[in-house]
């Protein structure tokens, strides 16, 4: 609908223009007369929200309709105008800018109506009264329009002045919508454009740690525009919004449903980017339902409004924060707007309202003599600053047109397009008395420079705008935001910084887990996996530890893993140890026994020297299980294979030496059989000899062309190294191995085939149950060994080359022990002969 208005009107004004050489100028309905006005030289537009409030009339139309009624002054606007009138009488005053040119002005009040606007947009750009026959030519008799003060009503103005090249130069619209050259060409602005104070919302809110916010705007081109750009830079800063709702002012429903949004979040930080009316209808109803200790992020339309300031009000607004144009007091202004604007500028006083023939006219200015005496903003002139730098601009784009000189004065015959004033405002370039430097950049925008203010309450109750901070975006990058946290009073008068978070930040050790169906800001935290850490807060994936770490309790640190191997300090390695050296210490003694019982016949029988080799080799295989213990190195993985391959073949071939004796001694005992002197104590030798040679040759291949090393082993654990020794081949391993099985095997089927020979003393039944033993245990082995993790794998080999050790001590050797120990009368010859009657064993 105002879209349509803002068609019907700019075409009337063009179809006008078009026959303006022919038409007759004539005022068609009632003239909308300014609020404050002057003649001059050049004349100066101005709109101000000065009221707040617009009563329509009924609209029966049976009779022509009533003027708009506008009540509820703003002070601060007020204050604008002020400013404005003050500017221009300095202006006048001067004698090095514009010196012999007066500049006029027409102010009109928009009443904060979109209606009004329009209608005081149209009076400011013609004249209101016309002589008789007066006809239309086409030109406006304003140089240039100072306002609006919001964004929405200056988007009307600047497209409603746009056909006409009129410069429109708006202290307050900040919407980032007017930065756009190609739909507004004539726009500028003393300050800055909400595209800056929008993304330094989202860098305040980031810097106190709030990513779970809820955010309110003014259902306008102020409000829509502004959050849009906070809502992209808060996703980028990885900020969530629980909710974004707006009203506008004159939508109390909506302004409900936002309210009962707000009372039912979780969030605790609320952005409010609205206009000062807009914020003043929200803190009335969070004041009624009593919704306190929010803190609330402002922007520069309210957060510094004194209007806002009602009894009640530190309750709910009581720590907010927000950006507001900078402090500027300028000099003089205080003692104009309480004295010299109402004797010179204003048109009514109460001494000619009861007196004058005016006193009718004077009643639309009766409810601003109430300001007369106000003070209390004052201080805070802070869009005023901004209205008398938008002056200035104006008078010096004038002065470099008139081609004023000093001492000479202005040419005040040349007629000047608005087009020329639009090109000069581009090249103004000034510094203001309070040290402002003013000019326009490319968008017709000023330099962002906003204060960060507090609302705080004194000892006294008053609130103050206390500036805690800044934000200046000419400056560096990693310089531009300035916060004093320490001076900060929080929402509710704390001291203490409120949190905002949808979820706990996630302690390192953990990662985030989104929820489903909820916001990136909102998860769980998960443990890293074993192995895994996240050694910062709010990580998103936990980092795999390299392979030789492993993650600590806490998933927080990569530690080295454990490394493991049979030591002599634990249990397990004590326990082998112990009975290896324990199979030694019997070995010794029996060894000792022998030696001692070596004439006798028991221990001469059947080669005493092939039985003393024997325990010397079992002496070495109990010894061989202590090289598997302890931490392996190069030497020892070396050696323990190749040590345990060739005294076990050792062992097994002075067995099987015996056993072949055995067999050869039976044979020697038949008749003409001289079979002994084949297999006497010489070739005894040679054959052990022989036999061990040959393991000796495999080892050495073995050990040259791929030696077992120390490996770490991470397959079994996770957590820890199995400090293991490799095989290197395992066809050396298992030919190791597989050569002491089959001399094993050989031994036994001879043993087997020797047991039934006729002796008291068959040594060649306990030969079979040792090589039983023996077999079986190393045929139990493999899949041990095979099946076995880490460091169990060596204790079972441990435990094999013990088990079958004392397998063959004890069944090769006890029996003799036994008759040397406890039966001595059998230990002669004739009863190992059988020529004694004994009991067989």
């Amino acid at each position: 609908m105002l879209g349509m208005l803002i068609f019907l009107c700019t075409l009337l004004i063009h179809y006008c223009c078009a026959k303006a050489e022919n038409t007759v100028c004539r005022m068609m309905g009632d003239p909308k007369y300014p609020l404050l006005s002057r003649d001059g030289d050049i004349t100066i537009g101005a709109l101000f929200a000065v009221r707040s409030i617009e009563t329509l009339p009924s609209f029966e139309f049976t009779q022509k309709p009533q003027p708009l009624i506008c009540s509820s002054v703003s002070p601060r606007d007020f204050q604008m105008a002020q400013t404005m009138t003050f500017t221009i009488e300095e202006i006048n005053r001067s004698e090095t800018l514009l010196p012999n040119v007066s500049i006029g002005y027409r102010i009109y009040d928009t009443c904060s109506s979109r209606l009004s606007s329009m209608s005081a947009t149209m009076s400011v750009m013609n004249n209101q009264e016309f002589a008789a026959g007066d006809k239309c030519n086409g030109q406006t008799p304003i140089h240039a329009i100072i306002g609006e003060t919001e964004s929405s009503a200056t988007v009307i103005l600047s497209r409603t002045t746009g056909p006409f090249k009129i410069p429109v130069i708006s202290h307050s619209a900040t919407c980032e919508c007017l930065s756009n050259r190609k739909d507004y060409p004539s726009f500028f602005r003393t300050i800055a454009s909400d595209y800056h104070q929008s993304r330094a919302l989202a860098y305040i809110v980031k810097h106190f740690g709030w990513s779970w916010v809820g955010a309110v705007n003014s259902d306008n081109d102020y409000g829509n525009n502004g959050m849009a750009i906070f809502l992209n830079t808060a996703h980028e800063e990885g900020i969530c919004i629980e909710y974004s709702e707006k009203f506008y002012r004159t939508e109390p429903e909506k302004l409900k449903k936002v309210v009962n949004v707000i009372k039912q979040s979780t969030a605790k930080v609320v952005v409010a980017f609205l206009t000062s009316l807009e914020m003043d209808n929200l803190l009335e109803q969070l004041s009624i339902q009593n919704i306190t200790g929010l803190q609330m992020i402002g922007v520069e339309a309210w957060i510094t409004a004194e209007n806002l300031i009602t009894p009640n009000s530190f309750r709910v607004l009581g720590g907010s924060l927000g950006f507001a144009i900078r402090k500027i007091d300028i000099e003089g202004f205080s003692d104009y707007a309480i004295k010299a604007f109402w004797d010179t500028a204003f048109p009514c006083s109460q001494e000619n309202e009861n007196s004058s023939q005016d006193a009718l006219s004077c009643n639309r200015y009766k409810d601003l003599l109430v300001l007369k005496n106000y003070k209390d903003d004052e201080p805070e002139q802070r869009y005023s600053s901004n209205v008398y730098k938008a002056v200035y601009a104006v008078a010096y784009a004038l002065h470099s047109l008139l081609k004023c000189k000093e001492n000479k004065g202005c040419e005040k015959g040349l007629t000047i397009q608005p087009q020329e004033v639009v090109e000069a405002l581009k090249k103004v370039n000034f510094t203001v008395k309070f040290g402002d430097r003013v000019w326009f950049d490319s968008t017709g925008g000023a330099v962002a420079q906003y204060e960060v203010v507090n609302w705080q309450q004194d000892s006294d109750g008053s609130i103050q705008f206390k500036a805690v901070g800044y934000y200046d975006a000419s400056l560096p990058p990693d310089q531009r935001f300035v916060l004093n946290t320490e001076n900060i009073i929080w929402a509710g008068g704390q001291l203490q910084k409120p949190r905002s978070v949808c979820s706990d930040s996630c302690p390192p050790g953990t990662r985030k887990a989104g929820q489903k169906g909820r916001p990136v800001c909102c998860y769980d935290c998960i443990p890293c996996a074993d192995g895994e850490i996240s050694n910062e807060t709010d990580s998103n994936n936990c980092m795999q530890c390299p392979g030789e770490f492993w993650s600590n309790a806490e998933r927080n640190k990569c530690v080295l893993k454990a490394i493991e191997f049979l030591s002599f300090t634990e249990v397990m390695g004590i326990v082998l140890v112990f009975f290896s050296l324990f199979g030694v210490g019997i070995t010794v003694l029996v060894t000792g026994l022998f030696y001692s019982k070596k004439d006798t016949p028991i221990v001469k029988a059947n080669n005493s020297e092939l039985s003393f080799l024997l325990l010397f080799s079992l002496t070495l295989c109990f010894l061989c299980s202590l090289t598997f213990i302890g931490r392996p190195t190069e030497w020892s993985c070396m050696l323990r294979h190749t040590a345990f391959g060739i005294t076990f073949v050792l062992c097994i071939s002075c067995v099987l030496g015996k056993t072949i004796v055995v067999l050869m001694a039976f044979k020697a005992t038949l008749p003409g059989s001289n079979v002994m002197k084949w297999f006497g104590p010489v070739q005894q030798r040679l054959s052990v000899l022989a036999f061990t040679l040959i393991q000796v040759l495999i080892c050495v291949l073995w050990l040259t062309i791929s030696p077992p090393f120390p490996y770490k082993n991470m397959k079994y654990y996770k957590e820890k190294i199995i400090l293991e020794c490799s095989l290197g081949s395992t066809v050396g391993f298992w030919a190791v191995l597989g050569y002491i099985g089959l001399l094993a095997l050989l031994c036994f089927i001879l043993a087997f085939l020797a047991r039934t020979l006729p002796d008291n003393f068959n040594e060649a039944k306990f030969i079979t149950f040792s090589m039983l033993i023996f077999c079986a245990v190393w045929i139990t082995f493999i899949p041990a060994y095979v099946s076995s993790p880490g460091k169990f794998i060596v204790a079972v080999e441990i435990f094999a080359i013990l088990a079958s050790s004392f397998g063959l001590l004890f069944c090769i050797f006890t029996p003799k022990c036994f008759i040397i120990l406890f039966k001595p009368e059998q230990n002669t010859k004739q009863h190992l002969m059988g020529k004694t009657q004994s009991k067989p064993y």
